[in-house]
């Protein structure tokens, strides 16, 4: 759009100003009956006078021409409009104080919208939004009514805006020094110079005739338009299907930073204000928001319902959420009077699938608050089941939106790792309400302070839920690098209030503000001037790869724990603070046959590594009396020896031998441990001519166990029993199946063809929900095509979400090209395949050997179809880059993605490079350790290692 300007004398490229300047500088005709002669000088000086005047004039032309360019159209793009709907007033300054030469803090100098971030002169303290919401064709329209509060003398309003058709602005003085009211002409409104929205920084600009001053507040209003996007973020669209009748809904995703697409306002989390929103729809829909409605009325005119929600808490732009959907609830209180309601699609909440997640959530409000002693700050708190979302959920303050798959819970088909994700899901939304709603981060850097605390909350939460879950052991593995200054500081306090001064903050900065993690060596001591009781410690950077390890300088403050041990008992424990690069401590004392243990009950984010005769000596425990050792640290000590190896900072053999005790092992966590590896190997060896090798090694370790464990039983009364069984037990018993029947066990995959075969014949499914997903893929990828169009034809007329999903993820385990390539047109190109599934496809199918390369080619082929889809919603582009890449490791696919990369690679974050990394690790590997790997596999196994 150009710049209009309803001013007189209004210019186009310069000409008004070049003919009024003209005009100016015209000269006086003389009479034509005196007659000079002139001096050849005179000339020439008249002459230069001439010229001199033609370049000032030229100069005034091409400054006023950029002047205007610079308002209205920069070299952005950048358009300001006129009337209504852009420029609010003529595009010439008028002079008025602060524009003229030497005191221009304008757009002239400053131009704060291209910035990056606000420039904080105004901020934000009330949003007073109005909307009405088109569902028969998918747009909106709204005003919005921000209070602001001055901070520094300013002439500009710069807020965000993304696709948004901006209307109407305008300002107006509300009060002035200590909240006296305005006491100017007109009402207090602000004459405005111009508004123009600036797409590059996504943000619009509102420029004032005259300064707002500090501590004075004002009011921007602001009319606009916009679509009900097709997407994923922002105020999107979704649908499903009830008895056979398409419905629609539409909902809100604003973090990290789509606020802006649904209302112009200051989104970034700093700018927390309280909000009060009124949403108008048509009445057989149903509006939800943070808070409880507060006044509703009827239109006479056209019937439509205007629903007036409370004030919110002073909150950021992105914990802002609305949605207008006609779905039913189911409804509970806690004890202390918040009601709770979860909304889901009307046959979701009728057949109780909504049932779950809702009584945990109740006990959830009851255990946070009695754990943090602070109140749920909120009258009420609705869980939203949605169809699609970007992510598995959203902890909207008041209204937790969440994606199908991670709420809706169908006891009789859901696997007991089904319900465990969920519940985790469930127990880390809710956990935001505290860290995230009540406290928020300054900014995204530090977003990890919340997620931080929520991922622990998951295991503290989930172990109050279900203590028999055993989640302590699991708490071991996910431990997060979160927090900064205010946490460390407060932490500091406490360790000084209980009598022990330690620095909390210079401790962490290393942890939080370095990339990655060390590896920590503990060796015993080998020099003659040192007695038995002494250890050697030394630390650096764990990178996978010797040829990357270049930068030495990282250390870190490292509490490490050591215990010493034989084969009949742990002797001794002790704690040691690691400081420097290599450091000598004393420690019990040791002789040829005790052991030494580091990070006891994996307490710590770090790796441990040994001298080779202590790993042979912890091996022989393993071997012989693998009790001695606990739970927590057997599963460390499997997964730090493949890490390690795959790293090179060990021989291959290590952890192939380590492993060779598992036969004897009777804990999940071990397995759990070992199978997570051994995946990652399987993928970097299953399509070289030797993996048999690999393979049959695996069914050697897995054989007793999975004989002894069996499968589970599917009678009568066990069918939705999910919560009363013992969760470790079933976790094991499937972690076997699924190596049993991944590695080619022939009764295993016998079992698993006559499940299917029973189904079809019967039309029953008799196959236990906790192994329903592996007995799907092993019937697909053993079977035939009929099988294959079965599961596809189950898929499309299943209700349960839990069941949906294993069965699409079922149909990319085939063999056969043609059906692998089938589905992944389908998935993008035709509705049978729900969007949000779509990347779930592809990354499944390269995780096929046998469609590796067919998703790698359909990956780079439709990158520009995906990355329209799914760009913005960087966590979501980031699983399919991944997904998609993690297990290429040959030259050619490390060629290929450099290729791609530098072709197409534009706008996909720092996915791409992470991706890189890892291919180049995996090819690396392959170069360097995958001989030694197969001729360890080749030897008749003996006591020593390498």
């Amino acid at each position: 759009m150009g710049l209009n300007d309803s001013s007189p004398g209004a210019m186009r490229n310069g000409r008004g100003l070049s003919d009024q300047w003209a005009e100016s500088v015209v000269v006086r005709p003389r009479t034509t009956e005196r007659h000079i002669t002139v001096h050849k000088r005179l000339v020439l000086g008249f002459a230069l006078s001439i010229l001199t005047l033609i370049i000032v004039t030229a100069v005034a032309v091409v400054l006023s021409v950029r002047f205007e360019e610079c308002g209205g159209r920069d070299r952005d793009g950048v358009t300001g409009e006129s009337g209504s709907r852009g420029s609010g007033g003529s595009a010439k300054l008028n002079g008025s104080r602060g524009e003229r030469t030497g005191e221009r803090g304008d757009e002239e100098t400053v131009q704060p919208w291209r910035n990056s971030r606000l420039p904080g002169s105004v901020r934000p303290r009330h949003y007073d939004l109005r909307l009405a919401v088109y569902m028969d064709n998918f747009t909106f329209s709204g005003e919005v009514s921000i209070e602001l509060e001055c901070i520094n003398a300013t002439r500009f309003i710069v807020l965000h805006t993304d696709r948004l058709e901006v209307d109407r602005v305008s300002v107006t003085a509300e009060s002035g020094a200590g909240g006296r009211p305005a006491n100017r002409p007109g009402g207090g409104a602000m004459r405005i110079h111009r508004h123009f929205p600036y797409p590059a920084n996504q943000m619009y600009v509102v420029v004032l005739h005259r300064e707002m001053k500090p501590m004075r507040v004002y009011r921007l209003n602001v009319s606009f338009d916009a679509a009900i996007e097709d997407e994923l973020l922002g105020f999107f669209r979704s649908s499903y299907t009830l008895q056979r009748e398409r419905r629609y809904l539409a909902v809100t995703q604003f973090s990290p930073i789509h606020a802006r697409k649904a209302f112009p306002c200051f989104d970034e989390p700093i700018y927390k204000a309280t909000f009060t929103l009124t949403l108008r729809h048509d009445p057989q829909y149903t509006s939800l928001s943070n808070m409880p409605v507060e006044s509703s009325s009827l239109s006479d005119e056209d019937g439509w319902v205007t629903n007036r929600f409370a004030r919110t808490p002073r909150m950021s732009t992105y914990y802002l959420a609305w949605a207008v959907c006609n779905f039913t609830y189911r409804e509970t209180q806690t004890d202390s009077g918040v009601t709770i309601r979860l909304y889901a699609r009307p046959d979701a909440i009728s057949s109780g699938e909504g049932d779950y997640a809702l009584h945990i959530t109740k006990r959830l409000l009851g255990f946070y608050q009695d754990y943090f002693k602070v109140q749920y700050s909120l009258p009420k708190l609705d869980l939203l089941a949605v169809p699609k979302h970007p992510y598995a959920a959203m902890e909207n303050w008041g209204l937790s939106v969440f994606v199908e798959q991670k709420i809706l819970l169908d006891a009789e088909v859901s696997s007991s790792s089904y319900q465990m994700e969920l519940t985790m899901v469930v127990v880390h939304e809710i956990c935001h309400q505290w860290f995230g709603d009540l406290v928020t981060p300054v900014w995204w850097e530090d977003v990890w302070l919340k997620e931080g605390f929520a991922h622990f909350f998951e295991y503290v939460g989930t172990d109050f839920l279900f203590p028999k879950w055993n989640m302590d052991y699991l708490l071991s593995h996910m431990y997060s690098n979160a927090a900064r200054d205010d946490l460390w500081n407060k932490l500091t306090q406490a360790m000084r209030s209980e009598g022990r001064d330690i620095d909390i903050r210079g401790m962490m900065d290393r942890w939080t503000l370095q990339m990655g993690y060390p590896v920590v060596t503990i060796s015993k001591n080998q020099s003659e001037q040192l007695p038995t009781h002494y250890i050697t410690v030394s630390q650096e950077h764990f990178l996978y790869g010797q040829e990357v390890r270049t930068n030495n300088s990282l250390q870190w403050q490292v509490p490490l724990t050591v215990a010493v041990g034989n084969a009949s008992r742990v002797c001794s424990e002790s704690l040691i603070w690691i400081n420097n690069k290599t450091e000598t401590h004393r420690i019990g004392q040791m002789d040829d046959k005790t052991w030494l243990l580091g990070n006891i009950n994996q307490t710590g984010y770090f790796r441990v590594n040994y001298d080779l005769q202590n790993w042979k000596l912890l091996i022989q425990q393993l071997h012989t009396n693998p009790q001695i050792i606990s739970i927590g640290n057997r599963a460390g000590l499997i997964d730090d020896a493949f890490n390690l190896a795959r790293a090179g900072y060990l021989p291959q053999g290590v952890p192939l031998q380590l492993i060779g005790y598992l036969p004897e092992e009777t804990s999940f966590l071990p397995w759990h441990a070992a199978s997570r590896a051994l995946y990652q190997l399987d993928k970097l060896l299953d399509r070289t001519d030797e993996y048999s090798l690999f393979s049959d090694y695996v069914l050697k370790q897995v054989a007793s166990r999975y004989h002894q464990m069996g499968w589970p039983t599917n009678g009568p009364g066990n069918e939705g029993n999910v919560l009363q069984a013992s969760y470790q037990t079933e976790e094991l018993q499937r972690e076997l199946i699924m190596l049993a029947c991944s590695f080619g066990n022939k009764q295993c995959h016998r079992q698993a063809v006559a499940y299917i075969s029973d189904w079809i014949s019967s039309n029953k499914n008799r196959i236990p929900p906790n192994i329903r997903d592996i007995v799907y893929c092993t019937g697909v990828s053993l079977m035939d095509e009929d099988v294959w169009e079965f599961i596809w034809m189950k898929f499309h007329s299943s209700n349960a979400v839990s069941e949906k999903k294993i069965l699409l993820e079922a149909l990319t385990c085939s063999d056969n090209i043609f059906l692998l390539n089938r589905l992944l047109n389908l998935s993008l190109t035709s509705d049978l395949v729900p969007e949000q599934d779509v990347i779930d496809v592809i990354i499944h199918v390269g995780r096929n050997p046998q469609g590796r390369n067919l998703a790698w080619k359909y990956f780079r082929e439709k990158w520009d179809i995906l990355n329209a889809r799914y760009g913005e919603a960087l966590f979501m582009n980031s699983k399919l880059i991944g997904g998609v890449t993690e297990f290429l490791n040959t030259d050619r696919e490390l060629n290929e993605l450099k290729e791609f990369i530098q072709s197409s690679g534009v706008g996909a974050g720092p996915a791409l490079p992470r991706a890189l990394e890892i291919v180049e690790g995996n090819v690396r590997w392959h170069r360097l350790h995958r001989r030694q790997f197969y001729q360890w596999l080749r030897k008749p196994p003996n006591p020593g290692l390498g």
